[in-house]
């Protein structure tokens, strides 16, 4: 039986000849047939065959139709493309199976104007197209560009033939070179036909051009993860036989052989570190699991990075304390000036710990401005006690995990700051400072302040629970210290487990002695300057607290000196002098002008302006109320950007001074007739709170009745429409301000005597404090008895 395919001769006798211009038809599905291409085409549709016999028997040619729609069975005129290529079947071969196989060779384009026949086969009338003889340079750069990137991308090709690169290497006409090269491109049929139909050569180089760029792009990437991937599995085999053949070795070599030597000694650091029972039983349960794993693993790195933390935690090291008080008494003294409530507090807290060790230790907070010491205060209690001293900076803190730890499932994940100190700190019973208690700050990321509530509870944080440990660590132990600038930024629950310590801004005799006892000695060892070298007389150092400082704590005191110190340095490193004595004098030329001065005589030596004492976040300071008054309808009009409590005390004083025209000596009609202006200078500073009207209440008294107010007196106090003076905070702070600023009397709030005692011993020897009930008594105090002059028109 003979199976090989009948092969139809193309040498039968001819047909009569047709028109040149008359093609049988032949619609095909799914493929692009070129001029200048060889290609199989398969046939199986009745009218095809026919179409393809007739032409084989009558030695006509026949022309190729895209289908639009591949689905349709038998297209009809409507359903083809218009543009198609005109071939000659070379051979047709009839296979077994009943199929049918043309070879075929494209041979020019063409374009149907209108068909002739649609039975038995499609015959159409078409005009044929021809690529130009010679083409232009611009055709011929393109021609060479294609024929170079088409040989790329055969080259990228993993199983290419080389004949193909030297066929299109032999393509010398550009129409051909460009149809070859689409032809045989990957793309879909309908951009094969979009470039059969491009008549103008040098938008189907351009095009042709565009999507082999695109694939010799695809692949370059396909090439490059097929290279990459062989390597990684090589990579992956070779580290096997690798371990394989480690493996073996240790096993003659009598090793362990449940896992490196490394984790014998990981299993003997669990054993010694002193783990209670639950958290012990939790880390063979990890060890375990770690031995089962491959190295190669992902999880291994992570698991083995856990137990190294679990083995570094202090479990059961405490530190032995100190509980000196004299000791305790004096390292204080040697370390801090002053803030003797503050260092009694602390001596209190080491004798109730020194008399009863196992009572819980309260979590101290010292709540005060910036530079007045907060930080250092710790590092004394930890020095005092003998004790390790860790700090965790809290300002700007807004992930929970911060504090609680990160969970282990992520890549990179960390317990959080608190179990990160005391593991630096190597004990159970270290000093950690949180710092910056009042900046945390909410986010999406959870509330770190929320999550300090577990730790500072003394009834919740002796199993306090890392998410990264993920078993209980005793914090008990630690004696926590807060530190805070404002009270107010402390969300109320934490506050609630904190006791309060306030520390306020320093007095110049204060900062004098602190800068004799510490600043200078220690700019002096920053500066590389000797004690002898430099002499900074006290004149010297008060005269830059007064002129060139205006702070509560003293870190501006400390870089200022630091000024004055380098400029002594550049003196005796250039040999001008052995050593250098700064006078009072010398300071304008070192520091430059003064930066503050006292302009209370100044600005209060005109009636309408009072002193009044304000608190801020970075300690007291004074504050000018300026009235005045201008022709107008009774308007009040306020400016100074005062807050919403301020601008309200202003009314409240408005009101006041208008209920008490008559003792005052005012006309009523005057104040209908006039808009008065209360101003508060530093405008670009918010102001705000009611502590204020007491101010500005004697200022507009001071205005109306052309008395000037006293310049050597500062105020204070909340006023009610009833003419009672209130009781308001901050008044040790603002004293402090107001002896700072150089007052001499300062009113306060008779209700606030009790806040007396808080008040420095140097302040009160330096002011005299005046108690007032009612406005009345203030403006008696205040106001000058002789009318002001008026300036002369």
């Amino acid at each position: 039986m003979n199976d090989r395919p009948e092969e139809t001769p193309v040498s039968e006798p001819a047909a009569a000849p047709a028109p040149e211009d008359v093609l049988i038809i032949v619609p095909v599905r799914n493929m692009v047939l070129f001029p200048g291409v060889v290609l199989p085409v398969a046939i199986g549709r009745e009218r095809s065959i026919a179409g393809a016999q007739e032409a084989l028997r009558a030695r006509r040619k026949v022309g190729f139709l895209l289908q639009l729609e591949s689905e349709t069975e038998n297209p009809g005129p409507e359903e083809l493309h218009k543009v198609g290529t005109m071939a000659s079947i070379v051979r047709y071969v009839t296979g077994q199976d009943g199929t049918h196989h043309l070879i075929c060779q494209g041979e020019q384009r063409f374009t149907v104007l209108d068909y002739v026949s649609t039975d038995p086969f499609l015959v159409a009338r078409v005009e044929t197209h021809e690529d130009p003889v010679t083409v232009p340079p611009e055709i011929e750069a393109r021609s060479v560009a294609l024929r170079e990137r088409a040989i790329e991308a055969v080259e990228l090709l993993p199983q290419a033939p080389a004949e193909l690169a030297n066929a299109i290497r032999g393509i010398e006409a550009a129409g051909a070179l460009a149809d070859v090269v689409a032809s045989f491109m990957d793309v879909k049929p309908a951009e094969k036909q979009e470039l059969l139909a491009t008549f103008d050569l040098k938008q189907r180089l351009d095009r042709v051009l565009e999507l082999l760029g695109q694939r010799i792009e695809v692949l370059r990437l396909s090439r490059d993860i097929d290279t990459k991937t062989r390597e990684a599995l090589e990579e992956r085999q070779k580290e096997a036989i690798l371990r394989e053949r480690l493996r073996q070795i240790r096993k003659e070599l009598g090793e362990d052989e449940e896992g490196p030597a490394e984790l014998a000694e990981l299993e003997e650091s669990v054993a010694k570190a002193g783990m209670p029972q639950e958290v012990e039983e939790h880390a063979r349960r990890e060890l375990a699991r770690l031995k089962r794993m491959p190295e190669a693993a992902g999880e291994y790195s992570m698991a083995r990075t856990y137990l190294d933390w679990l083995v570094a935690m202090p479990w059961s090291k405490l530190d032995t304390e100190h509980l000196d008080i004299e000791r305790a008494r004096k390292v204080l003294d040697e370390d801090h000036y002053g803030l003797e409530k503050v260092k009694k507090r602390i001596l209190e807290f080491l004798a109730v710990r020194k008399l009863n060790p196992e009572g819980r230790s309260p979590i101290l907070c010292f709540v005060g401005p910036p530079g007045v010491g907060k930080t250092s205060l710790g590092q004394s209690i930890a020095r005092a006690l003998g004790l390790k001293f860790q700090r965790v900076s809290l300002g700007g803190v807004h992930d929970e995990a911060e504090i609680r730890g990160h969970r282990r499932t992520y890549i990179g994940s960390l317990p959080g700051n608190v179990v990160q100190a005391i593991r630096k700190a190597g004990t159970r019973n270290p000093v950690l400072m949180l710092d910056e208690v009042d900046k945390l700050s909410a986010s999406i990321q959870g509330d770190p302040s929320s999550a300090l509530l577990e730790v500072l509870d003394p009834e919740q944080n002796n199993t306090f629970r890392d998410n990264y440990l993920g078993v209980p660590f005793d914090l008990s132990k630690v004696l926590f210290i807060g530190t805070a600038n404002v009270l107010d930024a402390i969300p109320v629950p934490l506050r609630d487990r904190m006791e309060i310590i306030h520390l306020t801004g320093y007095t110049e005799e204060e900062k004098l002695e602190i800068a004799k006892r510490y600043l200078v000695t220690r700019q002096l060892a920053a500066n590389g300057l000797k004690p002898g070298q430099a002499q900074l007389a006290d004149e010297v150092l008060r005269r830059i607290i007064a002129d060139y400082t205006r702070e509560a704590g003293v870190r501006s005191l400390e870089r200022q000196v630091g000024a004055v110190l380098r400029n002594i340095a550049v003196t005796i490193a250039a040999g001008e002098a052995a050593s250098v004595t700064v006078s009072p004098e010398d300071l304008t030329r070192i520091l430059g002008a003064p930066r503050f001065e006292n302009e209370v005589a100044l600005r209060t030596s005109v009636p309408g302006v009072a002193t009044g004492l304000a608190w801020t976040p970075v300690g007291g300071d004074i504050l000018f109320v300026e009235s005045s008054r201008v022709p107008g309808s009774g308007k009040l009009i306020l400016t100074g950007q005062l807050g919403e409590v301020m601008k309200e005390s202003a009314q409240a004083a408005v009101t006041l001074v208008k209920a008490q025209a008559e003792s005052l000596g005012l006309d009523p009609a005057l104040l209908e007739k006039s808009d008065l202006h209360v101003h508060v200078p530093a405008g670009a500073i918010p102001k705000d709170g009611p502590s204020a009207g007491v101010a500005i209440f004697t200022s507009l008294a001071s205005l109306l009745t052309n008395r000037t107010v006293a310049n050597d007196v500062a105020m204070t106090g909340e006023i009610s429409l009833r003419g009672l003076v209130l009781p308001v905070g901050g008044i040790k702070e603002k004293t402090v301000a107001a002896a700072r600023a150089g007052i001499r009397t300062v009113i306060l709030p008779a209700r606030n005597r009790r806040d007396f005692e808080e008040i420095p011993e140097s302040v009160r020897n330096a002011l005299e404090f005046v108690w007032v009930e009612k406005v009345e008594e203030a403006l008696a105090r205040a106001l000058k008895e002789t009318p002001a002059r008026r300036a002369a028109a």
